[in-house]
C-alpha cells in the first residue's frame, strides 16, 4: 500500500480520471473546495445515501423522513444560536497571505511559512443572501448550515400529521453550507456538502439509553457498508468541547490519512437535550409540546441526534476500498467496494468483437435489474483491470463457447475466482450473489 500522502494523491487522481469526482469549474482553474460528482461518483454517493436511508428509515417503524428547504426563515438561526455562536476566529499571515482559523495556529505562527499573523477577528460561518427585490437587512436570509433545524421547526406539523408515539425519529439527507475559513482535504471539508441526519425524540430520562443505542447502531452501519473495524474508533467529547446545546456527544472517527493524531470525525451522535424545541418555542411564540394521548400528558421531548456527512463517508469508503497488488506479473489497482455500494454492479465483456451481438443480449438481460457496463475495447485482461479499478464486483465474459453451450463465465473482483453459469439461470445467479455472496454461486 502507498504511504498516506501518496494514497491521497493517487485517490484524488483516480477520482478525476475515472469519473468519481471532478474539481468544480475545472476549465476555469477550479473553485477552491468545490467538487462535482461524476458518472461513477454520483452512483456511489447515491448508493451510500440509499444504504443509510434503508438502515435509518425504511426498515424502522418509528423513524420518518422529510426533505426541507435549503433557504429557511432567518429567525430559525436566531433561535438555534447560529447567529450568535456560529463564528470562528480568523487570522491572516502577513508574509504569505494564507488564511487560518486561530485554533490551527497554536504556536502563533503560520503553518505554511512560519510567518507573522494578524490579530484574530470574528468570521461568520453562515452564507448570507437576500430574498426578494430589495437587498437590505430586512431581506437577509441564510443558506442553512445544517439540516436538523427544519426538523425541529416542523415538529408540530409532523406530530399533527402522523400522531407518532414516543420515541420516534425524523431523518433527512440534504445540502448544507458553511463558509469555512480553510476548506481542504478533498471532499472531507468543503463549503457545500450533504448531511445524513436523524433527530430521535424521546423522554428526557431515556435519552442516555438511546444515546448508547444509536452509537452502537451507527458504528455497526459503517461495518455493514464495508469499512474495516480497525479503521474506526469512538471518541467521547470532553465537557469543555461540547456544543452549547449538548449534554453529551460521541464521534465516530475514521483513520483519514491527513488527520492529526491519525483519526478524523466521520459522524457525531449527540444528546441535544430539549434545547432546540424550547429555543424555537421562545423565539416563535408557538407551542411545540408533545401531547401523550395515552397518559394525557404534555412534555417537551429530548433529542438524540445522529449526524454524518455524505462526502466524508464517500471518502472513507474509497480509502478503505483502495488496494494495490500484482496479478500475473502486472500491477493492479482495485477498489474493493461492497457490492451494494459499487457504482457498476456487473460488466459484460465479449471475448472478441465478433461476439459483441451475443454479449449485448446478455447485457440487456441484466440491465433492468442492475447497473451494467458493456466494454469491448482492448484485451480481456485490460478490461478486467479497468473494471477492478472502478470497483465493479463481477464481470461476465461471453466467449466462443457461449455460442455453443449458452453459458458465460462470471469473474469475482477480489478473489479472481470464476464460475460458469448457464444463461437461463444468470439472473437468478446474480440475485444470489448480491443477496448471499460469492459462495452462493461458486459453492
Amino acid at each position: 500500500m502507498p504511504s498516506d500522502d501518496d494514497l491521497m494523491k493517487k485517490l484524488v487522481s483516480l477520482c478525476k480520471r475515472l469519473g468519481f469526482v471532478f474539481p468544480s469549474g475545472d476549465i476555469y482553474g477550479g473553485l477552491q473546495s468545490a467538487w462535482d460528482y461524476g458518472p461513477l461518483g454520483v452512483e456511489l454517493k447515491r448508493n451510500i445515501e440509499a444504504a443509510w436511508w434503508d438502515a435509518m428509515v425504511r426498515t424502522r417503524e418509528n423513524v420518518f423522513g422529510v426533505d426541507t428547504a435549503i433557504i429557511t426563515h432567518p429567525d430559525t438561526w436566531k433561535a438555534s444560536g447560529h447567529v450568535e455562536h456560529f463564528h470562528d476566529p480568523l487570522v491572516d499571515c502577513l508574509d504569505c497571505k494564507a488564511r487560518w482559523r486561530a485554533d490551527q495556529t497554536a504556536d502563533g505562527r503560520c503553518p505554511d511559512c512560519g510567518g507573522r499573523l494578524t490579530e484574530p477577528r470574528d468570521f461568520g460561518l453562515m452564507f448570507r443572501t437576500h430574498m426578494g427585490a430589495v437587498e437590505d437587512e430586512a431581506a437577509v436570509v441564510y443558506l442553512r448550515p445544517e439540516t436538523c433545524q427544519s426538523i425541529f421547526t416542523n415538529f408540530r406539523n409532523i406530530t399533527n400529521a402522523l400522531r407518532p408515539r414516543l420515541p420516534f425519529g425524523v431523518a433527512q439527507i440534504g445540502k448544507a453550507f458553511r463558509n469555512e475559513i480553510t476548506a481542504r482535504n478533498f471532499v472531507f471539508r468543503s463549503r457545500e456538502f450533504e448531511q445524513m441526519e436523524m433527530e430521535f425524540f424521546c423522554r428526557g430520562e431515556e435519552a442516555p439509553r438511546w444515546m448508547e443505542y444509536w452509537i452502537s447502531e451507527r458504528l455497526s452501519w459503517y461495518g455493514s457498508i464495508g469499512i474495516r473495524s480497525g479503521n474506526l474508533r469512538l471518541r467521547e467529547h470532553s465537557k469543555e468541547e461540547l456544543a452549547h446545546y449538548a449534554a453529551g456527544c460521541t464521534d465516530i472517527e475514521y483513520a483519514f490519512p491527513f488527520s492529526p493524531g491519525g483519526f478524523g470525525e466521520l459522524e457525531g451522535i449527540a444528546n441535544r437535550t430539549d434545547f432546540d424545541l424550547r429555543a424555537h418555542m421562545a423565539v416563535s411564540g408557538q407551542n411545540l409540546e408533545y401531547i401523550d394521548q395515552a397518559g394525557n400528558e404534555k412534555l417537551i421531548p429530548h433529542v438524540v441526534e445522529t449526524s454524518g456527512g455524505v462526502g466524508r463517508t464517500f471518502l472513507a469508503v474509497l480509502l478503505d476500498a483502495y488496494f494495490e497488488d500484482v496479478i500475473e506479473g502486472r500491477d493492479r489497482v482495485v477498489l474493493r467496494l461492497a457490492p451494494a455500494l459499487a457504482p457498476v454492479k456487473i460488466a459484460v465483456l465479449p471475448l472478441s468483437r465478433k461476439l459483441e451481438e451475443g454479449a449485448a443480449r446478455v447485457a440487456s438481460m441484466l440491465r433492468p435489474r442492475w447497473k451494467v457496463d458493456f466494454d469491448v475495447t482492448g484485451s480481456i485482461g485490460k478490461r478486467y483491470r479497468r473494471q477492478d479499478e472502478t470497483g465493479t464486483p463481477y464481470c461476465v465474459t461471453f466467449d466462443f463457447d457461449s455460442l455453443e453451450d449458452s453459458a458465460v463465465t462470471i469473474r469475482e473482483r477480489d478473489s479472481l475466482a470464476q464460475v460458469r453459469v448457464s444463461l437461463d439461470r444468470l439472473v437468478e445467479a446474480f440475485r444470489d450473489l448480491f443477496d448471499k455472496g460469492w459462495g452462493a454461486v461458486a459453492g
